[in-house]
């Protein structure tokens, strides 16, 4: 990621993207087990359904509960906002109509494998970063690159994860869970 010198109120992206050797399916039952995503992350530390769901389904909310060296441990409700199987899931942290980040998976099929991209919007409503931002305005950018690249960073190994459980099914040919063997390794 390059210093684009963006502020909080721009609402900044950071995406990445990787191939999958597998169909978008399989993908998509990983990405869609909300519960296995701890697992793939060093921040976030777990995640309960609410309303006596079980799953992703439009309007559907979770808690997660994450950790981060500078900034603590603290709790967000997300709202799923996109849900198109096989294809996109997005939530919205806290507020859906004025969130404090958007996150989203989009797969889409490549080369006999399925490309996967996530994506996150930061802001525009407040965060814990808004804190850090208040502490030091005239830090401001460098505060929000930092954790841009921070987000970049962790994205891209969530995604080294997910693609290497949805291989490592797809080479013992199975589909089913995401009790694979290659769960063992992360």
């Amino acid at each position: 990621m390059e210093w684009t010198g963006a502020r909080y109120a721009d609402k900044p992206t950071v995406e990445v993207h990787t191939w999958i050797a597998a169909p978008a399916a399989r993908v998509w039952t990983l990405i869609a087990d909300i519960e296995l995503m701890p697992r793939l992350s060093s921040e976030l530390q777990s995640v309960e359904w609410l309303d006596g769901r079980s799953g992703p389904a439009p309007g559907a909310r979770f808690i997660g509960r994450s950790k981060h060296e500078a900034f603590g441990e603290w709790a967000t409700t997300s709202h799923i906002v996109e849900y198109e199987p096989s294809r996109t899931l997005a939530w919205a942290v806290e507020d859906p109509q004025h969130p404090s980040a958007i996150w989203r998976f989009s797969l889409a099929p490549q080369d006999g494998g399925t490309l996967l991209t996530e994506w996150m919007q930061m802001g525009p409503g407040r965060s814990g970063l808004s804190f850090a931002i208040e502490r030091m305005p005239e830090k401001e950018q460098k505060i929000v690159f930092v954790r841009m690249r921070e987000f970049e960073a962790n994205m891209t190994v969530t995604l080294e994860k997910i693609k290497k459980l949805a291989e490592s099914a797809e080479s013992a040919g199975g589909t089913e869970g995401t009790g694979t063997s290659g769960e063992a390794d992360l």
